[in-house]
């Protein structure tokens, strides 16, 4: 592919202004019959996918039964937490109807009209829903195929009134059903580490969810962009369900990347540099990415993203897996400073963590 070249006439700005007052989306741009995508969403060669190597083995993810007795699962989500960073599970206890409901619902809203959909785009997260294209739009040196519908779900609880109404039902339904499973899992987890097993709890860890529903629509020119740039989540845990559109999700696995395959049922999981930072680093956040999509159905995943909802707590590794054999690998901060850090820069590869490792002489 031949390299980007400078255009000194081209204004990307300008053209991303345009792009954003339109309140379109990609999905408009692709209703609208572009067979080329604008010039603001192509990325660098070195961030798109290479051809996948015959010669390689074919890597996937854990799928973990739930179902399982207690030690089983809690050696499983161990293990995977603490090298790949991601897992599936099924026989959880999320009923298939509501995965299907908010799915469906959260479908139905990305495939209204470009005016209905307007009402709600902004990029104030903070305000009740905001639909829009990459909240990173204005930051990032490239964009990415895909629109969003943010929900804020608690400590305080979203103003339903500015949630579109097809989605307000089953969102929250969908909630009540994640904070059950968020507990459990967050207790397997510390159970994992030999902490007690209610301390991510006791931290509010489960109080502080987002939830991020994503729509990529089929994309004219795939081998020019990405669905969403290789990232880790800065988060506690990440939890997202997707419809039947497999093959997007990827998961960094040293140099390689493995897919995610959408597992009828299954809810994927994975860390999030916070719990990596408080763990000492037993447990891993891994870079992860969403390929352009190339069919014709859209690819729709919904993630809930646990956080704490104390924005003044001080968190750091737990005393309880520092010693003198294995010190503290990162130091102490302020919760709301750490997430004023993240929303600041571009969603990339980079992870916060480097920047509160102890020995970083720039921090």
């Amino acid at each position: 592919m031949a390299p980007v070249t400078a255009d000194h006439n081209y204004d990307r700005l300008k053209e991303v202004k345009q792009f954003d007052e339109s309140k379109i989306g990609v999905k408009g741009l692709v209703d609208s019959g572009v067979t080329a995508i604008p010039r603001f969403f192509h990325h660098p060669p070195e961030n798109l996918p290479g051809p996948k190597s015959k010669s390689r083995p074919q890597l996937t993810i854990p799928v973990i039964d739930l179902s399982r007795d207690r030690s089983t699962v809690v050696e499983e989500i161990r293990r995977s937490s603490s090298t790949l960073g991601f897992f599936q599970i099924v026989n959880h206890s999320v009923p298939p109807t509501v995965i299907d409901s908010v799915v469906n619902s959260l479908k139905d809203f990305f495939e209204q009209s470009a005016e209905y959909k307007m009402r709600f785009y902004h990029r104030e997260a903070g305000k009740g829903a905001a639909y829009s294209t990459n909240f990173d739009l204005y930051q990032s040196k490239a964009a990415s195929w895909r629109d969003t519908l943010q929900v804020r779900m608690s400590p305080i609880a979203p103003d339903w009134e500015s949630v579109p109404e097809m989605c307000r039902e089953a969102l929250a339904e969908w909630d009540k059903a994640v904070v059950g499973l968020g507990e459990e899992l967050m207790s397997i987890l510390c159970e994992g580490l030999g902490v007690k097993t209610s301390k991510l709890q006791e931290l509010s860890c489960l109080e502080g969810r987002v939830n991020a529903s994503h729509y990529y629509p089929r994309c004219p020119q795939p081998e020019l962009t990405v669905g969403l740039t290789s990232h880790t989540d800065p988060g506690v845990l990440t939890m997202v369900v997707q419809n039947e559109v497999g093959g997007l999700l990827q998961v960094k696995c040293g140099e390689d990347w493995a897919d995610v395959e959408a597992v009828p049922g299954a809810i994927v999981i994975n860390i999030g540099d916070l719990l990596q930072m408080m763990s000492n680093d037993e447990y891993k956040s891994v870079q992860h990415r969403v390929l352009a999509n190339p069919v014709e159905g859209a690819r729709v995943s919904i993630a809930v993203f646990f956080n704490p909802s104390k924005r003044d707590g001080v968190f750091g590794p737990f005393p309880e897996l520092i010693s003198t054999a294995k010190p503290a690998v990162y130091r102490e901060f302020v919760y709301e400073d750490y997430m004023k850090r993240f929303f600041s820069k571009e969603l990339d590869g980079k992870t916060l963590t480097n920047f509160y490792k102890v020995n970083n002489t720039k921090a």
